[in-house]
């Protein structure tokens, strides 16, 4: 009795350690990390950000929206529509205290001229507010959007974004 209760105690451990291993960050969900998939905003830059260590700095990311299309903003005009978010991973001695986006465009898609809507279309800017303890850290995050063109939208995806903090 005492040697199938720990064999079900080390098969739930054994479990649970490998849930615990396989988890990922939100943006890393297998189904939306196909290598080559075609994304339809692309992260421009900035690759390097040299800082002030312990210093909070504004770091404007660069993305575009490839011609044709437009993606809502982080404040569409309905709460059916998904917003655009940066999905951020703080690596260990990185703080991102706020993230701001650009107020959105009116649109209003030739189907529906009466209704406005609230894109991004071409290119755009977020400003993330970061303070880093000194060393070099890499950003890992994820642009969350749903792009649309005249006609319909897809399917939501995450653009990759990736870049050195050199904190000094």
């Amino acid at each position: 009795m005492r040697r199938m209760m720990y064999a079900v105690l080390a098969s739930a451990l054994c479990m649970s350690f490998q849930c615990a291993v396989s988890q990922k960050l939100a943006w890393q969900n297998d189904a939306q990390a196909k290598p080559n998939e075609h994304q339809f905003v692309q992260f421009l830059y900035p690759e390097q950000v040299k800082l002030a260590a312990g210093k909070s700095t504004v770091v404007e990311l660069h993305f575009r929206v490839n011609d044709g299309l437009h993606i809502n903003s982080h404040t569409p005009t309905a709460k059916s529509f998904i917003p655009t978010q940066l999905l951020v991973g703080e690596p260990s001695g990185v703080n991102v205290a706020a993230v701001d986006f650009p107020p959105g465009t009116d649109y209003s898609p030739a189907f529906s001229p009466n209704d406005k809507l609230s894109v991004y279309t071409g290119e755009f800017v977020l400003r993330a507010h970061i303070t880093a303890q000194p060393g070099d850290h890499l950003i890992q995050a994820a642009l969350r959007y749903q792009a649309c063109d005249a006609n319909s939208c897809y399917p939501p995806k995450n653009a990759k974004v990736a870049f050195d903090i050199v904190a000094k």
